[in-house]
């Protein structure tokens, strides 16, 4: 028998409203039934000779699965820290793009900007890197650095906040 006539037999079984189907065909038998087995055993693989025929008969009985039980799930918020709020006097400067966020151009160079450090439009902030290209961000006004929300080496999301910058 064909392992893909068989399995279309079952999803066949499957989608429908039938308790048992029995098949018989070309000398093999094959039962499925909705019914739980009483003996939880393996599935039965019987072979008997039919008197009249004289040639082996394969039975195979196939137990479709029973619906799980109906079970309740409950689903607790997921608590987080409340969201800080930013005051109305400081910027906000975003990721304009997923990666990695650097301070400095190199390992051992001193970073762009320090907190309470002044900054002019156009100043770089820091480096993104992003699929191997390193991508300078840069002031978009000018001010004092209040504050970096992000850690060196770390990965950033586009739109994560950066830095806060009080404008001039």
């Amino acid at each position: 028998m064909d392992l893909n006539y068989l399995r279309r037999l079952v999803k066949v079984f499957d989608d429908s409203t039938l308790d048992d189907l029995v098949i018989e065909e070309e000398g093999t038998k094959i039962k499925f039934s909705r019914k739980p087995m009483t003996d939880f055993g393996e599935m039965n693989y019987r072979q008997s000779v039919p008197a009249e025929l004289h040639q082996p008969q394969t039975e195979v009985q196939y137990i479709a699965p029973v619906p799980a039980p109906q079970v309740a799930v409950q689903v607790t918020p997921n608590i987080e820290k409340p969201v800080e709020t930013i005051p109305s006097d400081l910027l906000e400067v975003k990721s304009p793009m997923v990666g990695t966020f650097y301070r400095s151009p190199s390992p051992d160079a001193d970073p762009f900007v320090e907190v309470g450090g002044r900054i002019n439009k156009g100043k770089t902030l820091c480096i993104i890197e992003a699929m191997k290209l390193m991508n300078q961000i840069e002031a978009e006004v000018d001010g004092t650095i209040e504050k970096i929300l992000v850690e060196n080496g770390k990965p950033v999301e586009f739109g994560q906040t950066l830095f806060l910058v009080k404008s001039d």
